[in-house]
């Protein structure tokens, strides 16, 4: 893993050696290297930092920041006007081994660990951009084909999805269902060896580019209760009846292509049944506190995000003759602002450290993005304020981020769920 990982750097750099790494830390708790906490180190977003890395991880988070900085930020803007990225940009990414990182290589993936999946998380919403669906097409749905589907599946998906010339997404939503996965419509009826499916879907992220679609439909209707007769299915881009509705205008994620979907009298072959039949339930709650993960990685990323972001700008407006930074209710703010951030990174990143050994529950996973995602929003909510009337202009970064964050605290199951997944635990009896 190291080996390929390094090489996938290598080429970001052109072959060439990375640039000199920041100066080890200090202080360790794991007694191996010694790291810097981000509370202790001299901006959030800086690399060196954090015990659950080493140094091969510093030398992949370079190489991702550069390509972040050099592929996406500058066309981001124009991808929003368009509501879509390029599909280029997915082809370039799985050039420099970003897509499928945590995928084993055996079957087809990068082969690379967790960790490594998250700097990637981080160093897209360090760059606050937020159109690559990468984590989706990488975390979420490639998870379910490596883990549930067959061996001609695997060959089949994994490998162009690796190199980004399959475009992943997952529908599970629909118009008259959301957080509740038992309530869905969309259904599978068999006829023959093939399935016929029917329904719609909506907020369907990368679903204007995919090339695939995990779908979520009822395939027994007769089941003594909805979670027991729910199937997972892949369909392709193109099959007949399958229709893609139009990319959706979202307050926010512009340039990120949100699609609805409608599936009128879609003929599936057997191979395209994902698992097995009526275990699609049980396969996305083995599969929903990774996703959840996720979102509470990329919340408290965009947090220190926009915390440097303000930091710098209230140290630079003049107001009152001297700078805002001057202000003592603007240094209380930044005070608490940072410990928040600080506390959730902490809790945060021992999530990610009981996922790697698989010892994440639903639980705690709820916690993490319930938490996160509101400290997100709260966090986009004080920054924009210390941002004054700029803040509320779109040419500055702190607008977008405020937008791009309101979603965060919905999709991945609402954080209501989250407090009702967290509250089922705690008065459940043992």
């Amino acid at each position: 893993m190291a080996t390929r990982l390094l090489r996938g750097t290598l080429r970001l750099w052109g072959g060439r050696a990375a640039p000199c790494l920041p100066p080890a830390s200090r202080c360790s708790h794991s007694g191996g290297e010694e790291r810097l906490e981000t509370s202790s180190a001299k901006k959030l977003t800086d690399i060196g930092t954090r015990r659950i890395f080493s140094l091969e991880h510093d030398i992949f988070r370079e190489s991702v920041r550069k390509f972040f900085q050099e592929e996406v930020i500058p066309f981001h803007a124009e991808w929003e006007k368009a509501g879509e990225v390029s599909r280029e940009l997915w082809e370039k990414a799985g050039k420099q081994g970003l897509l499928g990182i945590n995928i084993g290589d055996h079957h087809g993936g990068i082969g690379g660990d967790l960790y490594s999946s998250a700097i990637i998380w981080e160093e897209q919403a360090y760059s606050n951009c937020t159109g690559p669906g990468f984590s989706l097409h990488s975390d979420i749905v490639m998870p379910y084909i490596a883990n549930y589907g067959s061996e001609e599946q695997i060959k089949r998906f994994i490998p162009e999805m690796v190199a980004g010339k399959c475009i992943g997404a997952i529908a599970m939503t629909e118009p008259g269902a959301g957080s509740d996965l038992q309530g869905i419509r969309t259904n599978a009826k068999k006829d023959g060896s093939d399935w016929i499916l029917n329904g719609s879907k909506v907020f369907v992220t990368n679903g204007w580019l995919c090339d695939t679609v995990i779908v979520v439909a009822v395939t027994n209707r007769e089941a003594h209760s909805p979670a027991h007769g729910i199937s997972l299915f892949l369909v392709e881009n193109g099959m007949k009846g399958f229709i893609k509705g139009r990319k959706l205008d979202k307050i926010g994620l512009k340039a990120q292509d949100t699609a609805e979907f409608f599936f009128e009298d879609v003929r599936l072959p057997a191979g395209a049944l994902l698992g097995e039949e009526n275990k699609g339930f049980y396969y996305l709650m083995q599969e929903l506190p990774q996703e959840r993960l996720i979102v509470s990685e990329i919340a408290v990323s965009a947090s220190e995000f926009m915390f440097e972001e303000t930091r710098d700008y209230v140290k630079q407006r003049k107001a009152f003759g001297k700078t805002v930074a001057d202000l003592q209710t603007v240094q209380h703010k930044l005070a608490e602002l940072k410990t928040s951030i600080c506390v959730t990174r902490a809790f945060v990143d021992s999530c990610l450290q009981l996922h790697r050994v698989k010892r994440l529950d639903v639980a705690t996973a709820a916690m993490a993005k319930y938490w996160a995602s509101d400290l997100q929003n709260r966090v986009a909510y004080d920054c924009l304020q210390l941002h004054g009337g700029w803040g509320y202009m779109w040419e500055y970064p702190i607008a977008k981020a405020y937008v791009d964050a309101r979603v965060q605290a919905i999709y991945g199951g609402t954080n209501e769920i989250m407090k009702e997944l967290i509250a089922r635990e705690i008065i459940h009896d043992q």
